[in-house]
């Protein structure tokens, strides 16, 4: 390890400050327990953390179907799927923000075997999904990088997640990774040493990227809908 690589693995494990409660918890967890919903006590259990690496890739579900070009690709194409599972224990939630950090490491990719193109090590992606009218009980919430981002950048070795109401304050989040020495329940996005860490070359450690989707815009919003509240536009 170069002493460039070496130095962000340390400011890694710098930021090992915990900004979630066990989510072994058999009762509802958030980070203050007054934090209001529409007038009501919002409480919410982050059941089901979602899996890492090789365990957060699935083959397409395949619709059979008319076409005029035929297949393109005669083997499956796995995307990388994560998603969890949480409850509610008021009647009603308005709305739920889930804000999602991703953290793919590039010498994981399925077809860019040793980096040819001289990518970043690690690529980073967020993006926000709004559930509204969410009845108390199980519910599920997910995004989705198509299968070429898995060929090209790698598996997802990094997860965070963020649940926030309407009004912006925290009810639940945690964090799960394996890269270097990164510790679990951090807010590693938020540090900038990490984020903006660079190469001896120059370049950067973590390249900022688009792309991460969600669920109900993929081809697996065919798959348990029920699961999953409607988005809001």
């Amino acid at each position: 390890m170069n002493k460039k690589l070496m130095t962000f693995s340390i400011a890694m494990l710098a930021v090992a400050v915990a900004f979630a409660a066990p989510r072994t918890s058999k009762k509802p967890v958030a980070t203050d327990d007054d934090a209001p919903t529409t007038g009501k006590e919002a409480k919410i259990m982050l059941d089901q953390f979602p899996k890492l690496g090789r365990q957060s890739t699935l083959a397409a579900p395949s619709l059979q179907g008319g076409s005029i070009v035929g297949k393109c690709y005669t083997k499956p194409r796995s995307w990388i799927v994560l998603e969890a599972k949480y409850t509610t224990f008021v009647k009603w939630q308005d709305q739920l923000t889930f804000t999602w950090h991703v953290l793919l490491e590039t010498k994981s990719a399925t077809e860019n075997k040793g980096n040819k193109e001289g990518l970043a090590p690690y690529s980073y992606f967020t993006t926000s999904v709004t559930y509204q009218n969410i009845p108390q009980g199980s519910h599920a919430a997910s995004v989705c990088l198509h299968p070429s981002y898995l060929e090209r950048f790698g598996e997802a070795k990094v997860v965070g997640l963020v649940i926030t109401n309407a009004k912006g304050e925290i009810l639940q989040g945690d964090s799960d990774g394996t890269v270097g020495p990164i510790k679990p329940h951090t807010k590693w996005w938020d540090d900038q040493k990490i984020m903006n860490d660079q190469q001896a070359d120059g370049k950067p450690t973590i390249e900022r990227r688009q792309g991460l989707m969600d669920r109900s815009k993929t081809i697996w919003a065919l798959v348990n809908p029920n699961d999953y509240e409607q988005v809001a536009q």
